[in-house]
């Protein structure tokens, strides 16, 4: 099935420009004028709730811009397939939510947030499940924040809160500048390709270990992974720089610095040693004590040049044509 015309290039432009001004400006948080061509307020006098404002949005190519003020949101939300929607923060909203796989029937099922729209973009908005971390840092708790399927999905500035598999990068194209992410057991996972660019990745794992990605790549041939340039990795480990979820599991780290908080191994098997051929996996000039490659598995490498240049831009997620900035 064919992806729906992108939005008409006066919208297109209008978030191009306040997202410039915002990214030269410094400015924490965003502003959005009326001139868009669908524009809706969640708080202060508008929609009290993020969903009622998703479900007024007009279907089709135009995007609509909802403005979400500073606030708790205490909801699950879905965006649909057919709705262009951009969620502009104001003083960081937080969208929150405590379901679990357990307590939701599924790890899809637990996401306090799905994005099954092409073309979304947020800008300023605090994701979080907060169901707490399994006990003893054991797994069979996954508690999805944001969990995104649909294609061209852009986020700027963003926090992303959970204990155990945070954000579904599940499939798609997605671009991630200068967001916050946090869990501890496979924290970052999915099929998606995606680039996250300048984000902190903060681990909260307990002394049993975690993982920061758990990658789903069904085979070499398949065009998805996770590129992470120019990120900063914090808090507790031990942790895995991945885990093979999928048979061919692509994750690079390129311009990294990386705290000393990774197994020196960096990468785990998922207990399937014939994955061990099929995987992706390398660094190229990462910094910080966890960047060391001393102990690391045989079967991950330090990138050529050439080959990190395949991951490093906007290019390896097609991002010219809809990224924004």
């Amino acid at each position: 099935m064919g992806l729906p015309p992108p939005p008409p290039l006066v919208c297109k432009v209008l978030v191009i420009w306040l997202l410039v001004l915002q990214q030269l400006s410094g400015a924490t948080h965003h502003h959005v004028e009326a001139a868009s061509s669908s524009y809706l307020v969640v708080g202060s006098g508008g929609y009290s709730t993020v969903q009622s404002a998703v479900d007024a949005a007009s279907s089709g190519g135009s995007r609509t811009i909802i403005q979400i003020h500073a606030g708790t949101y205490k909801e699950k939300v879905l965006v649909p397939k057919g709705k262009t929607i951009t969620f502009q923060g104001t003083g960081y909203p937080t969208i929150v939510y405590g379901d679990t796989a357990s307590s939701a029937g599924s790890t899809e099922a637990s996401a306090t947030t799905s994005i099954a729209a092409d073309y979304f973009i947020a800008t300023g908005i605090i994701f979080k499940n907060s169901a707490p971390p399994p006990p003893g840092g054991a797994e069979g708790r996954q508690a999805v924040a944001l969990r995104i399927t649909g294609d061209k999905g852009a986020f700027y500035d963003c926090q992303f809160y959970g204990a155990q598999d945070t954000l579904y990068d599940d499939k798609g194209r997605h671009y991630f500048k200068n967001c916050f992410i946090q869990g501890s057991i496979d924290f970052i996972f999915g099929d998606g390709r995606s680039l996250y660019q300048n984000c902190q990745l903060n681990s909260i794992a307990a002394s049993t270990g975690g993982s920061l990605t758990a990658q789903k790549r069904s085979s070499m041939g398949e065009n998805t992974g996770f590129s992470f340039v120019s990120c900063t990795i914090t808090g507790t480990g031990p942790v895995y720089l991945g885990r093979a979820w999928g048979p061919a599991s692509r994750v690079v780290y390129i311009y990294c610095n990386i705290a000393n908080i990774v197994t020196p191994a960096g990468w785990f098997n998922w207990g399937i040693p014939s994955r061990q051929s099929t995987v992706y996996y390398g660094q190229y000039q990462c910094t910080g004590l966890g960047a060391s490659e001393s102990g690391r598995v045989s079967w991950s490498h330090e990138l050529s040049s050439s080959e990190a240049s395949m991951f490093n831009s906007i290019a390896y997620i097609d991002g010219s044509s809809w990224v924004p900035f």
